[in-house]
């Protein structure tokens, strides 16, 4: 057994991964592999965001096709178990398993990077293959190379993860980068000793020549690619598994499923089908708590990171985005790979690749409360985005004035937003409207679960803020206009028995026990003024 060539690695971290609670079987993806082990000479780059099981699943087709070790008791009691070739498969190839992500603290430059990998995997196939009698100063590609020729029954299987890994490395400067694709293509490319290359990472293959180093690859992005949807991120049917097995463990549920799907969910497959960050639902419910565990590993800088090199081209839409709505944006992910984003079409390509905006039939949005809290954190500390800035920084007096009914305060601080000339207040519709109130009551989503457009009584609410720490805080039912008044809007809160959502559903009036607040607001586009009004229902 080697390092990377038949290493039991894969096998001894995979079967760890098979005892947790929360475990998943994926393992149906080796049904699509099965075929293009066959015909041979194959190329797969399959690109996610971190954390949405890319390395689990390395592991497991590793440790599934490798010979270094049998692996029935394993998958004997898996999906894959079933398929009627599951014997034939199983355990019976060389497998070259790399981790591009396996650095040594030692590691400053690419040359000690890749001559690394080089030796480790010449070491391998030294030990493997005495009679081939390779010199440890081969290249990795010499050495394969001659294997081949004097046996051509010996082909491998590379499963290579974290592909992308050393882009992310100061160290790296663009001529090395050229020079590792040129290293993966001189590996890969049209060699008779590759069955199957199966690449991940998060980003997508860049392709900086016109000769495209990498273009024998297919590659299978979340946003474009419909194929292997369902194997990465979990779906609606397996987060209701798990949170069956929850139910099932756990003697103080402080986990809802409400809560699991407004924290974790809101990514979109190329499909349709709506995803969960695996991490995130796992951690979630084996700590028993719903918080921030796959932004946890980066603060809201990392968010900061991708728009300011041109904060104006996309402030009005994170305005909108953070309000809860999609905005309309072309998505073009091989610019992702870009150090120098400016476009608004490189930044938000760049963010849904990262998974910090989720992307669905032309427009991108904020996928879930996990990734709304660091947005959000974002808006109240980087004075670079101006009347955003400021906005969202008085958020706190908002709230105060509003639960205080000073209308004269709440009307102040919505009229702060005149002093930019940006388009998203000219409040041509209610849309440019909400987006300002939200940004108005941002530090609220502190203390408050707050929902748009929700069905209550007999009509939809613009918006409702129910109490999630304190269930004796007032709960505020808000009602906005344009062109017309605050009183218009308190009376459509009543006509429309908009309360019902907390005085009259059966489980919601021992929830809350604070007061119930109606807040009509109004703009007039003529005067440019907002006018408030707070009542007691």
């Amino acid at each position: 057994m080697g390092i990377y060539l038949n290493s039991s690695t894969a096998y001894t971290l995979y079967k760890n991964e098979t005892k947790k609670p929360y475990f998943v079987d994926k393992t149906l993806i080796l049904e699509q592999l099965f075929p293009l082990v066959d015909e041979g000479t194959n190329y797969i780059c399959i690109t996610r965001p971190r954390r949405f099981g890319k390395t689990v699943m390395a592991n497991m087709i590793a440790s599934f096709f490798s010979k270094a070790q049998d692996a029935a008791d394993v998958f004997d009691c898996l999906k894959i178990s079933q398929d009627a070739d599951y014997q034939i498969y199983r355990n019976k190839y060389n497998v070259i398993h790399i981790s591009f992500n396996d650095i040594s603290r030692q590691c400053t430059s690419y040359e000690q990077y890749i001559a690394r990998i080089e030796e480790r995997l010449i070491k391998d196939l030294q030990k493997e293959f005495p009679d081939a009698k390779l010199a440890q100063e081969q290249s990795a590609v010499d050495a394969l190379t001659d294997i081949y020729t004097d046996d051509c029954s010996i082909r491998f299987i590379f499963v290579l993860d974290e592909w992308d890994f050393i882009f992310h490395q100061p160290f790296i400067t663009e001529n090395e980068k050229m020079a590792y694709l040129s290293f993966l293509r001189s590996l890969l490319k049209d060699r008779p000793y590759v069955l199957l290359v199966y690449m991940t990472g998060i980003l997508p293959i860049a392709k900086y020549s016109s000769g495209s180093e990498l273009n024998m690859f297919t590659e299978f992005t979340m946003a474009k690619s419909p194929a292997f949807s369902d194997y990465f991120g979990f779906t609606q049917a397996e987060v209701d598994d798990l949170y069956l097995r929850y139910q099932n463990t756990c003697k103080d549920m402080r986990v809802t499923r409400t809560g699991l799907q407004q924290w974790y969910n809101g990514y979109h497959t190329a499909s349709g089908e709506q995803v969960y960050n695996p991490r995130s639902i796992v951690q979630a419910l084996r700590f028993n708590e719903l918080s921030n565990y796959w932004t946890s590993s980066g603060p809201y800088d990392e968010i900061y990171f991708y728009i300011e090199n041109n904060i104006r081209a996309v402030r009005d839409d994170l305005t909108l985005m953070v309000s809860g709505m999609a905005v309309p944006a072309k998505i073009s992910e091989y610019t992702a790979t870009s150090t120098d984003l400016k476009t608004k079409e490189e930044i938000f390509s760049a963010m849904v690749v990262y998974g910090f905006l989720s992307y669905q039939n032309g427009t991108v949005s904020i996928p879930n409360k996990e990734l709304m809290d660091k947005f959000s954190d974002m808006l109240k500390q980087e004075p670079s985005l101006g009347y955003v800035y400021r906005l969202a920084n008085e958020s706190d007096r908002m709230l105060q004035a509003t639960i205080a009914g000073d209308t004269e305060t709440m009307e102040k601080i919505l009229d702060l937003a005149h002093d930019t000339e940006t388009p998203l207040l000219t409040y041509h519709h209610e849309t440019e409207l909400t987006a300002i109130v939200n940004l108005v009551y941002l530090s609220a989503r502190d203390n408050y679960r707050i929902e748009r457009e929700e069905k209550a009584g007999i009509g939809y609410v613009d918006f409702i803020f129910y109490p999630e720490t304190d269930k004796n805080a007032d709960c505020i039912i808000l009602e906005l206009k344009v062109d017309n008044t605050p009183d218009a809007a308190i009376q459509q809160i009543k006509d429309k028995k908009y309360a019902m959502r907390f005085q009259g559903k059966i489980g919601e009036m021992s929830k809350y026990s604070g007061r119930i607040l109606a807040v009509g607001i109004s703009y007039n586009r003529t005067n440019k003024k907002h006018k408030c009004k707070v009542e007691v229902l």
